[in-house]
């Protein structure tokens, strides 16, 4: 079966620094595939520019068998490929609704008020919340909110760009189960992470990045059980 993501051979600058060298990996449907390494080694990098807000130098991004080469950021949302930034970006001085809205920009009117109630059953804090300014969310809430919004736009695969940055260890369970239960209900995910242990136990498979070049592939379980991953990412 064809990937639903294949990235093949992409080089990434940033001005005269070589930020990514060669990466190739893909995501198969129904898969949460993770991306892990230290700070600066690629991942976020990785992810903006399947996304289409940086470009390659060589090789190619394909999703669903189209290359993404040439396609704007708004259209490649639009083709079902949504990402959670780094820092969760939500629209402070709006409400948590509006935010969510802004995430259906894709979709036609007609399906919204659905889509609304589906992300409130995922969310039921966010429901509680619907009419509250999002910059006065906590940062756990602001996470889902912008989880939420991207699930707005029906994405065919999700990526979550260190979804638990910044967050007390009790939320970062919380948006742990979040993904799982996601993932159980039919989403493709793509997740970066720097807290590996978190990550790979609830990874289909991992990629382990250092200084811009997959270095380790394996089952999240490999990679778990892995003496040189123990030692380099979790503290073992």
């Amino acid at each position: 079966m064809e990937p639903i993501l294949k990235v093949d051979d992409i080089n990434v600058y940033y001005g005269s620094i070589h930020a990514i060298k060669g990466i190739s990996f893909e995501v198969n449907q129904g898969e949460i595939v993770t991306l892990i390494g230290a700070n600066g080694a690629g991942k976020s990098t990785t992810l903006n520019t399947i996304s289409g807000l940086l470009h390659s130098k060589t090789g190619s991004v394909s999703f669903m068998g189209e290359n993404l080469g040439k396609i704007s950021p708004h259209k490649i949302v639009a083709k079902g490929l949504a990402m959670v930034p780094e820092g969760r970006r939500v629209f402070l001085q709006m409400t948590v609704q509006e935010n969510l809205e802004m995430g259906a920009y894709t979709q036609p009117g007609s399906g919204v008020d659905a889509d609304l109630e589906k992300v409130y059953q995922q969310f039921p804090r966010l429901k509680e919340r619907y009419r509250q300014i999002a910059g006065t969310l906590s940062g756990g809430e602001q996470q889902m909110l912008a989880m939420g919004r991207a699930l707005m736009s029906h994405p065919k695969l999700l990526m979550l760009d260190e979804p638990s940055m910044g967050l007390a260890p009790i939320l970062v369970e919380q948006i742990f189960e979040i993904i799982q239960k996601l993932h159980q209900s039919g989403t493709t995910i793509l997740l970066v992470e720097q807290n590996a242990q978190a990550a790979l136990s609830v990874a289909n498979r991992g990629y382990v990045l250092e200084t811009g070049k997959v270095v380790t592939t394996g089952t999240g379980t490999e990679l778990l059980a892995s003496p040189a991953i123990k030692k380099a990412y979790l503290g073992g």
